[in-house]
């Protein structure tokens, strides 16, 4: 199934990013956190607090919309929504503000995403919440399944063994997003690149699918959106970024991040469900995509989205993505900021901000002459994804 809205192309912008430091340690509430990352994204779009009406974050997130609300002096809200299924909904806050926009349920939404991942609740830490996990986990549980890097590696052996594909094919992935890292003074590991041979020699995690660097780092940080009409948005202080497509999409028989009762277990299905949404809603292919944000919780997935989105065919991303092209300056950059490999993990809303970047022209690593950009939320769960252009 899929969720998207085929009305939707052109009603709504991106009029507004902000984000807090990214670290390891914030020091602060995850609701400051949030305060911080709204109030920076209304100022980028010259708006008071109390122009917003509505609210979008994630189930996950801790920060309550009235206590945000009442912290940074809202006044009345239409709407306040969550998306479910981790960093899945990402896009998905977009999508939501922007039908709320678009059928005049909401004139200003803000999508926020605040979290101390890293000095709090750590995702990879599973045995400090087992009283909590859900039912579905207590088949793998008992055997130590239980971290995402667990689930990710069990998925990801049999496209490697189809075909043929190595850790080292990975490994270009995390080149590409630390080499941009390195040049963002906002990335974790801004001036650290890696090489290959850096990550081929980083420790195993599960062998032998995923390394050290094949896994996305554990932040503290905030990021808040601004959605509002195209019509208002060209009024305020940033160019406006054009949501020309969002879709969210689900597939039969799909889990959380544990899908292993497929007949084929050789692909993300969901992000094959967000592509096919995506063009026929925007009327676009894979060539008319610039520079695209592509999620990189762990690098394996990166590949088998650029085959689910049409940019190769099964099987043939170890060939496609290759350093030289997705790097920038190449045919097709991706990660510009770094990722959530070399940036910050901000359940991928770090993404939306640098594509809004890129559009206006101000990302650390511009590309040149960007149209359109794809940017991408968490895979091996429901998820969601945008295209983004200019106005």
């Amino acid at each position: 199934m899929s969720v998207a809205a085929p009305g939707l192309k052109g009603r709504a912008a991106i009029a507004g990013i902000g984000q807090t430091e990214f670290s390891k340690e914030s020091g602060r509430t995850e609701l400051q956190l949030a305060c911080e990352a709204v109030q920076a994204a209304l100022a980028d779009a010259g708006l008071r607090a109390a122009d917003v009406d509505g609210l979008v974050t994630f189930t996950m997130d801790t920060t309550e919309e009235m206590e945000l609300a009442r912290n940074i002096g809202m006044r009345e809200l239409s709407l306040f929504s969550r998306v479910g299924y981790g960093g899945g909904a990402s896009c998905g806050t977009v999508m939501q503000a922007a039908m709320a926009v678009a059928t005049g349920v909401a004139e200003v939404v803000v999508c926020y995403r605040a979290f101390n991942e890293r000095s709090g609740n750590r995702f990879g830490n599973m045995s400090a919440r087992v009283a909590e996990l859900p039912l579905w986990l207590s088949w793998y549980g008992p055997y130590g399944l239980m971290t995402p890097a667990a689930w990710v590696g069990l998925y990801t052996r049999p496209y490697m063994e189809r075909y043929g594909v190595t850790n080292a094919d990975f490994g270009r992935i995390a080149v590409v997003d630390r080499a941009h890292a390195a040049t963002n003074p906002d990335a974790w590991f801004y001036e650290r690149p890696i090489t290959l041979d850096d990550h081929q020699a980083s420790r195993w995690i599960i062998e032998p699918v995923l390394r050290l660097l094949d896994c996305c780092q554990e932040s503290d940080g905030g990021v808040a959106l601004v959605v509002t009409s195209p019509e208002r948005a060209r009024d305020l202080r940033q160019p406006p970024a054009i949501i020309t497509a969002a879709a969210q999409g689900a597939s039969h028989d799909g889990e959380m991040m544990t899908s292993y009762y497929r007949d084929d277990l050789t692909g993300l299905p969901e992000m094959g469900v967000v592509g096919d949404r995506l063009w026929r809603m925007s009327g676009l292919n894979p060539a008319d995509i610039s520079t695209a944000f592509l999620y990189d919780h762990f690098t394996p997935f990166v590949l088998m989205q650029l085959e689910e989105l049409g940019f190769c065919g099964k099987g043939e991303a170890k060939d496609f993505a290759t350093i030289e092209r997705l790097s920038l300056g190449g045919e097709f950059p991706i990660n510009t900021n770094g990722g959530l490999l070399g940036e910050a993990y901000i359940h991928g809303m770090n993404g939306i901000t640098e594509s809004v970047r890129q559009l206006r022209g101000t990302a650390c690593n511009q590309v040149d002459a960007v149209e359109h950009v794809l940017v991408t939320a968490g895979t091996g769960v429901p998820t969601s994804g945008l295209i983004l252009s200019q106005a």
